[in-house]
């Protein structure tokens, strides 16, 4: 009768210890919540179709997905529920890029009563691309136009760039980010790295 309670007891903690480790583990960044797919899936097609509209010549076309969370966020992880989502859709050297985001904590930077010391006149929204790794904050490439929501905790967010070759070598590797800046978390609320979709 010991042996049976010692091997109810091993299987009833190793069955613990399962859910425990798969409750902890970090989830792939493309595994998302069902509440970020939808609107990756809109923010893509939404990019798509402003591609499409703009081109001539059919191309090959890459499509990019990042998910904006908090844990993303260099160097600290600020307090915020914060969310949002961008979908990039790439034709030659020809970026279109859609996101949105909510539950700020604050409405974004205003970079014209708020600047950079020194100041840089291309930084004109509170959203902006980067090229850099995951890791590090690399230097800002492109502003992104934004639309806010009716607070200004949530709102979307768009551009059209052309990329250099050292920018498309940087998407093609998972160095370019959306980087998000609020007035409480001027450094960043949300950031998400573009990764192939």
């Amino acid at each position: 009768m010991n042996n049976i309670r010692k091997r109810l007891l091993n299987c009833f903690l190793g069955v613990v210890a399962c859910l425990v480790l798969v409750g902890i583990a970090q989830a792939s960044p493309l595994a998302q919540p069902t509440e970020i797919a939808p609107q990756i899936a809109a923010n893509l097609r939404e990019a798509d179709a402003v591609l499409l509209a703009q081109s001539n010549a059919p191309e090959t076309v890459s499509r990019y997905v990042a998910v904006l969370t908090k844990n993303n966020v260099v160097p600290a992880t600020p307090t915020t529920a914060a969310f949002g989502s961008a979908g990039a859709v790439l034709m030659g050297d020809r970026l279109i890029v859609r996101g949105d985001f909510s539950n700020l904590t604050s409405p974004l930077r205003d970079y014209a009563t708020d600047p950079l010391d020194p100041p840089n006149p291309n930084i004109t929204s509170g959203v902006h691309i980067h090229q850099g790794e995951a890791t590090t904050n690399g230097p800002f490439q492109y502003a992104l136009e934004v639309t806010p929501g009716d607070t200004e905790l949530k709102g979307r967010f768009a551009g059209s760039y052309t990329l250099t070759s050292e920018q498309l070598q940087a998407l093609s590797t998972g160095n370019l980010y959306v980087d998000l800046h609020t007035r409480r978390n001027r450094a960043g609320e949300l950031r998400g790295v573009f990764q192939p979709y």
